[in-house]
């Protein structure tokens, strides 16, 4: 992913890191300062973005108002930066006293001069490239932690590493994955609690069980490990916590072979006055609930906002958004802490918008429910009872013909960043549909290998199958002022599709919002007019962050499209490598370049059996569909659609699929997956779907 003279650098370094000379010294202070008393204190007046959510709370509200609604149309370029890279990038920078630390595609980490944008120095973890089928969902990752000294990286292999932050340099790493057979992943960002790192992992998909760790930020040894769902009921449950778990699990359907799924892979939030950490847990796996827990039952602690003690990592309580999860509705959604009036009462609340459309208010001390309202169209549930449990619509059943369930497995609302605005009262949430339909497999076993299921090959296990039949929902992009306290949208603005870029309300009476078409986007916080854009050259996926440097005040945002949906979809006909744009009040700096999206004529040419077609439509789902999109109905994302990529490739296919040149890009090698007749039949569907959706002539 670097430059040819960086990667001459590294090997003549014989390092990871390249450190050039410059201001390091102001790096070193600054990332020393912080640790849990600076974060704090940075509240009163947020001159600096040290956390990822910019507090414990999460609220990603900026109390700098120099760039404010009467301004915000004089921001100008101040500096872009090049993160060498083609694939999503979803970081959140991080900004401290001059110093920004951004991650980029594979587990990159940079640290930038803030004020002009010049490069301090890189660390790079060498992730193997070819493990990049892994992930789900791009070989992303969403930012770093500082803490006295040091920037803290969860890689995307499974390694969370310590950064000497003045020098690049590794101080420590651990690896977190409990079992190197399965694919586990790390794409979030750390946090760092009471002097300790802490960490979840993905890999729902692929039959894991989740946990999340934390380790010692001085030394890196393990502190705790709390898992979200149970393990083999044979052997002895780790803790209570477990054991009430296990209750709401059918033993019938053997789930812990599967692993179960509950993975912590985005979202936490601290509350120090009570000592308590929140995690957003994701969807049960398999996604078909009937399979994993035939007998029915809630399947804890999937799908649920769970409380721990940061120093033990101690079950405090939890709260399950959706009970016996049926259609990939993680709750890991990014959590706010607020504090409301609620019928008179002042109340400690969790804000969460997570992937099954409904916004939650939740009492923080003890996870009670308080209210939920869905925030966009659902079709799934009608509703929350007063006990908080959703009613069901005969709509979600996907245990006959395919269910065009709304939301989809997609999400209303992703990790895409959610922001709150707490003097207007208002969420900014980053709402979105894709359409999907799902139906049971209902022939499913563990690690199937003859499966008609998209990327069995590569290891996935839905238990689901996907878009057997065409959705007849519409896919949808929006942004939401919601209030929390009536439970309504106060504004909306739609965008052209979905997978939009997370969001920064600020003091100024600003929202900003990167879009999936190339922009970045201002409005006013409280009526949703547009008061200002910039071009990306990107589509954008990531949040925008906001500091103060010698008395003005920067708006940053790290660009690069990508992410599950961003792989084989896009919303801009422009590329460019990933960057980080800064702008400032009347900024000068020319744009970057950008390029028009490489596509080749649709794909002809390619000699084909058609009687094999449909062994080859089988293949081709089970392992290219989610990366590559369908041929030629699909464009193309940050992956190129295979119908557009030129006939030479696809009629020399076994060399692109077996140890070919794109492995070091992230393709999977699929030596002694896939025969020679398999890619002559993955010929024959490529060429055949691109023939099938030929324009006629008159």
């Amino acid at each position: 992913m670097h430059s040819n003279k960086l990667r001459l650098l590294v090997c003549v370094m014989a390092a990871a890191s390249v450190a050039l000379p410059a201001p390091m010294a102001f790096g070193a202070n600054a990332a020393a300062r912080v640790d849990g008393a600076a974060i704090r204190a940075n509240e009163a007046g947020t001159p600096n973005w040290p956390s990822y959510g910019l507090d414990y709370a999460e609220t990603r509200f900026s109390k700098l108002e120099q760039v404010n609604a009467g301004n915000v149309r004089n921001l100008g370029l101040a500096w872009s930066y090049d993160l060498e890279s083609t694939r999503g990038v979803e970081a959140t920078p991080l900004v401290v006293d001059g110093v920004m630390y951004v991650s980029a595609p594979w587990s990159v980490v940079h640290a930038i001069d803030a004020r002009t944008g010049k490069r301090l120095w890189t660390y790079d973890p060498q992730v193997p490239r070819d493990q990049a089928y892994k992930g789900c969902c791009d070989v992303v990752n969403r930012g770093v932690a500082l803490y006295q000294g040091k920037v803290f990286v969860g890689a995307f292999d499974g390694r969370l590493v310590a950064i000497d932050a003045a020098t690049g340099k590794k101080v420590w790493e651990q690896d977190t994955i409990v079992d190197r057979s399965k694919s586990y992943t790390i794409t979030g960002a750390p946090r760092v609690y009471n002097g300790k790192v802490i960490i979840g992992n993905g890999g729902a998909e692929y039959g894991v069980r989740g946990y999340i760790t934390a380790y010692d930020a001085e030394t890196g040894k393990q502190q705790w490990r709390w898992y979200t769902v149970p393990g083999d009921p044979a052997r002895p449950f780790e803790n209570e916590a477990m054991a009430k778990a296990a209750a709401t699990w059918d033993p019938s359907g053997k789930y812990w072979i599967n692993g179960g799924g509950g993975t912590v892979w985005n979202t936490m939030a601290f509350d120090p006055e009570l000592n308590l950490m929140y995690i957003g847990t994701g969807n049960a796996g398999p996604w078909s609930r009937k399979l994993r827990s035939p007998k029915g039952g809630d399947n804890l602690y999937a799908a649920s906002v769970v409380a721990l003690n940061p120093d033990t990592g101690e079950y405090v309580w939890h709260y399950q958004e959706t009970p016996g999860d049926n259609w990939d509705y993680t709750s890991t959604q990014d959590i706010i802490l607020a504090d409301l009036k609620i019928d008179g009462q002042p109340r400690k609340v969790i804000l969460h918008a997570p992937k099954n459309g409904f916004f939650f208010v939740i009492d923080r001390t003890n996870g009670k429910f308080i209210s939920a309202k869905n925030f966009v169209d659902v079709n799934w549930a009608s509703g929350y009872d007063k006990n908080g449990r959703p009613v069901e619509t005969p709509q979600a059943d996907t245990s006959g013909k395919p269910a065009d369930v709304v939301p989809g497995p997609f999400g209303a609302h992703n990790w895409h960043s959610m922001s709150f605005h707490p003097k207007l009262g208002l969420a900014f949430i980053p709402a979105q549909h894709v359409p999907l339909t799902l139906a049971d497999n209902k022939e499913w076993v563990h690690n199937q290998k003859d499966s008609p299921e998209a990327h069995r090959g590569v290891g996935w296990n839905l238990g689901m199958l996907v878009n057997a039949e065409p959705p007849r929902s519409k896919p949808m992009g929006r942004l939401i002022a919601w209030d929390p306290l009536a439970q309504k949208a106060v504004w909306h603005r739609d965008h052209a599709g979905p997978w939009n870029g997370g969001t920064l309300a600020t003091a100024g009476n600003l929202v900003f919002q990167g879009t999936a078409d190339g922009r970045l986007v201002a409005y006013h916080a409280a009526t949703g007019e547009k008061l200002w854009q910039a071009p990306t050259g990107s589509g954008v996926v990531a949040a925008p962050v906001t500091y103060l440097l010698d008395g003005r005040q920067y708006v940053s945002v790290a660009v690069g499209w990508g992410g599950v949906y961003g792989l084989s979809q896009r919303g801009s006909d422009r590329q460019a490598p990933g960057r980080v744009y800064t702008f400032v009040l009347n900024g000068k700096t020319p744009m970057p370049a950008s390029a028009p999206y490489a596509m080749a004529p649709l794909l002809s040419g390619v000699k084909y059996d058609p009687a094999k077609v449909a062994d080859g439509q089988k293949l081709y789902v089970n392992n290219c569909v989610f990366c590559h999109g369908v041929p030629g109905v699909d464009k193309g994302g940050n992956i190129p659609n295979l119908a557009y990529v030129g006939a030479p490739m696809i009629e020399h296919l076994d060399k692109i699929l077996f140890n070919g040149p794109f492995v070091q890009k992230g393709m999977p090698d699929f030596t002694g997956k896939l025969t020679a007749e398999d890619v002559v039949k993955i010929q024959a569907f490529i060429q055949g779907t691109a023939d099938a959706v030929r324009p006629r002539k008159p």
